[in-house]
């Protein structure tokens, strides 16, 4: 039972529905490409859901979501993935659960661009990449300026990008 003049708080999201190359895209550096589905503006703060477009012999460094779970899913290439200290490959149609608190990085070790997509809870991921994108755009970004904005959305860079052998 409710309190007098108390009001349940009750939000639902409107649905979405987009063809093949819909969605919001941003940049994440040269070659790599993300293309929201969903955001967790669009739902409610619960997760996003995107599609990563990933440059041969491209990926993140090794780093850390303090907050936020992630899935990737491989739809084209085969991705190195290590998660904490152990290494992992993925082909096409390969998946990978990253929980938080646990270092982790991918590659794709193809001379093709690789896609896969990214599952991240909570959501507002996105918001991360709409100020990482303008910093990465033509090349490595100042690292006083990215460190700030790691931070800012609790994820700590701990190393460097994996290497394919």
């Amino acid at each position: 039972m409710q309190e007098e003049g108390a009001h349940e708080h009750m939000t639902t999201s409107r649905y979405i529905v987009l063809a093949k190359d819909e969605g919001l895209i941003l940049t994440s550096g040269p070659e790599r490409d993300l293309t929201f589905k969903l955001t967790g503006e669009d739902a409610n703060g619960a997760f996003d859901y995107f599609i990563v477009s990933v440059a041969p012999r491209g990926g993140p460094h090794l780093h850390v979501h303090h907050l936020q779970e992630e899935t990737i899913h491989v739809l084209k290439g085969r991705f190195k993935v290590r998660i904490g200290d152990e290494m992992f490959y993925c082909d096409e149609g390969g998946f990978a659960y990253l929980p938080s608190k646990v270092p982790h990085a991918f590659l794709n070790v193809t001379d093709e661009p690789g896609e896969i997509i990214v599952f991240y809870t909570p959501g507002g991921g996105h918001t991360f990449y709409q100020e990482f994108g303008p910093l990465a755009r033509n090349g490595p970004p100042d690292q006083k300026e990215l460190a700030a904005l790691n931070e800012k959305y609790h994820i700590t860079r701990l190393g460097p990008l994996l290497t394919a052998d």
